[in-house]
């Protein structure tokens, strides 16, 4: 039981407003395996003005300072990696293998690449007789969901603190036990008071508060589009800057001629990693019409074959989904696939064996209309629906048939038939022939899929403003040393 009573606020563990806390449940047995306070209003209010006293100290802090502090959170994420991969295969339902190397190691990963990203951005340009440079956007809201908790802290904490803003943390209700590990590792690197603030709670109150206070000047949510949609609308009156990493549903385009079984091998991994529970999932796989059957009968004989169980045993491959809501609305759209489509794998009903925790069956479903609601909705769950085609034309436009537009995969032939479709896909990024995520490389998405960008040195811009100094002449700027 891990049960943390303070919120960690200008630099200190400090008691919350109000005696409200939130239970947190394992995933795999539904008992309550932690609490955190439900920090409210004015919690929210004490962290925000500390991270605005903060916020003149930490931006002119030299750069290699900063860089070294993230690194070291870096580090800190390393030296405590079975104990973090264990708490968030609980919270999350992750399997343990697959949090140790997603859920805590590319976090790390994230740090370290922020901090070398800040050491190698230009620090000024110059453009006739201006010199540009930049500077830290200021305090910063970070609200992060419950599938990913510190993969998705770190791609907001990491660049904001690199940058020089200072940042107030919301965690999800559902999962905010390895963000409360992460202060206490922000405590005692010993980082400025106000630096680094974490108020834990519930979105109605500490998530609005940070979306709408006058003292938050950008404010970063990675969320549903729903969440977004009330995020933006809360930031608009005080015109901040805001960052939105959103839903997806994401197409897996096979072409023509493709290595049938290679190209499904991955589409399933894709689909089905954290049990589901991924924005970035592909959870459309589109197929020429002629393969179809053969299609069906590999990807169900994989599914039906799937390990399900507790995701701290060694030998489980798909484990539960977080929580009682989230097992509620899969199921959910599993009926209505039902009504939609022809039932592969899987279905409504409990996993055989698993009389507790939140399992939900790996389902596929085929022969659907594209715009079937099960095609169209994120569901954010262990189902896969698969479309046919009969041009590559046709799965093109079928991939693009969505409101969303945040990843995909295209595997054909050869490489540049992939990329001549993958260009033509409205997408943040691709998967060419099973190529890797990249930690550097910018992630975010068209469409109700988000604003702006994260990872990388485009994702670590999205932290600063540009300033131009004007200067009496060209010439005057050229003979000026460099500023920065």
């Amino acid at each position: 039981m891990i049960e943390r009573r303070e919120l960690y606020i200008d630099g200190a563990w400090a008691a919350p407003a109000g005696g409200d806390v939130i239970t947190v449940d394992e995933a795999a047995t539904e008992e309550v395996i932690g609490t955190v306070p439900a920090g409210e209003g004015p919690d929210a209010e004490r962290a925000i003005l500390a991270a605005r006293r903060a916020f003149d100290g930490w931006s002119t802090t030299p750069v290699e300072v900063r860089a070294a502090a993230v690194q070291a959170l870096a580090d800190g994420l390393r030296a405590r990696e079975a104990e973090l991969a264990e708490i968030m295969a609980k919270e999350v339902g992750t399997p343990l293998a697959i949090s140790v190397r997603v859920q805590v190691g590319l976090a790390a990963s994230v740090f370290e690449t922020m901090a070398q990203a800040v050491l190698e951005l230009p620090a000024e340009e110059r453009n006739g007789n201006s010199l540009i440079v930049r500077a830290a956007a200021g305090v910063v809201g970070a609200i992060t969901p419950w599938n990913y908790p510190l993969y998705q802290l770190a791609a907001k904490v990491g660049p904001a603190l690199a940058a020089g803003c200072t940042v107030v943390v919301k965690p999800s209700s559902v999962a905010p036990l390895a963000t409360f590990v992460l202060a206490d590792m922000v405590h005692e690197l010993g980082l400025p008071a106000g630096v680094f603030n974490l108020v834990s709670g519930r979105g109605a109150l500490v998530g609005e508060l940070l979306s709408s206070h006058p003292q938050v000047d950008m404010v970063s949510l990675t969320g549903s589009t729903g969440a977004g949609v009330r995020v933006a609308q809360a930031a608009a009156p005080t015109i901040k800057r805001v960052a939105l990493e959103l839903g997806g549903k994401s197409a897996f385009l096979v072409g023509p001629g493709a290595d049938l079984d290679a190209a499904l091998g991955a589409a399933i991994r894709g689909c089905f990693v954290n049990n589901g529970q991924t924005c970035s999932a592909t959870t459309r796989l589109i197929v020429p019409r002629s393969q179809l059957a053969d299609v069906e009968a590999k990807v169900a004989a994989v599914v039906d074959g799937f390990v399900i169980g507790n995701p701290l045993d060694a030998a489980t491959e798909l484990g539960p989904v977080a929580s009682a809501g989230q097992m509620r609305t899969v199921l959910d759209y599993i009926d209505i696939g039902m009504a939609e489509g022809t039932l592969i794998a899987g279905g409504p009903g409990r996993v055989d064996g698993q009389d507790r925790g939140y399992f939900v069956r790996p389902t596929v479903f085929s022969r659907l209309d594209p715009k079937a609601r099960v095609v169209q909705e994120e569901i954010f769950g262990p189902v896969l629906v698969i479309l046919a085609y009969d041009t590559i034309e046709e799965g093109i436009a079928i991939a693009n048939d969505s409101e969303f537009g945040l990843s995909g995969a295209v595997w054909a032939a050869d490489i540049p038939e992939a990329v001549r479709i993958a260009t033509r896909l409205r997408t943040g990024q691709v998967a060419i022939n099973g190529g890797r995520f990249n930690a550097k490389a910018p992630f975010g998405g068209f469409k109700t899929s988000g604003v702006g960008r994260e990872l990388g040195h485009h994702g670590l811009l999205e932290y600063f403003e540009l300033q131009s100094l004007q200067f009496p002449s060209a010439d005057e700027l050229g003979s000026f040393g460099e500023t920065v």
